[in-house]
């Protein structure tokens, strides 16, 4: 066999490894709007508002846990999350049980999550649910609408 030949059987060796590879590795809608949401809270407990606010979409919508106003536009975002991270000090998330559904380029994640943060030296938690419906913009999944309400308790 040639070097030539050999260099050709190499690199179709490589290819087809690359393709299997890749094809293993790629993940589905789900698992990326899975990984979209747990983006969305690594982000949040670094607590600055304006990496939190590019992961919504220009026109996205917020209706936070913590404020009865409706956040329509980037400005109003950030403001609520400058605000959530001074009322929150140390902010961080946890999900607990999500439900994702995927329709095309749109998705939905519902679920339920705990904020914890640290107040006058203590830990302190605040359970909410959740759903983010998600659209897919070239490749990104970017939030569209946020609703968080906390937990209710449970009736008597």
């Amino acid at each position: 066999m040639s070097f030539r030949q050999l260099t050709s059987a190499l690199l179709v060796v490589l290819a087809d490894s690359l393709f299997v590879t890749a094809s293993v590795g790629s993940a589905g809608p789900k698992e990326e709007v899975a990984a979209a949401t747990m983006k969305w809270a690594k982000t949040l407990g670094q607590h600055d508002p304006d990496k939190v606010v590019l992961l919504y979409a220009t026109d996205g919508v917020l209706s936070g846990t913590l404020s009865p106003i409706l956040r329509a536009d980037r400005a109003a975002l950030r403001d609520y999350f400058v605000t959530l991270f001074e009322v929150l000090p140390n902010l961080e998330v946890t999900f607990g049980e999500q439900l994702i559904r995927v329709y095309g380029r749109t998705a939905v994640n519902s679920g339920y999550y705990t904020f914890s943060y640290i107040k006058d030296g203590e830990t302190k938690t605040l359970p909410a649910r959740y759903s983010f419906t998600f659209v897919k913009q070239h490749n990104n999944w970017m939030i569209v609408d946020h609703h968080s309400s906390a937990m209710p308790a449970p009736p008597p």
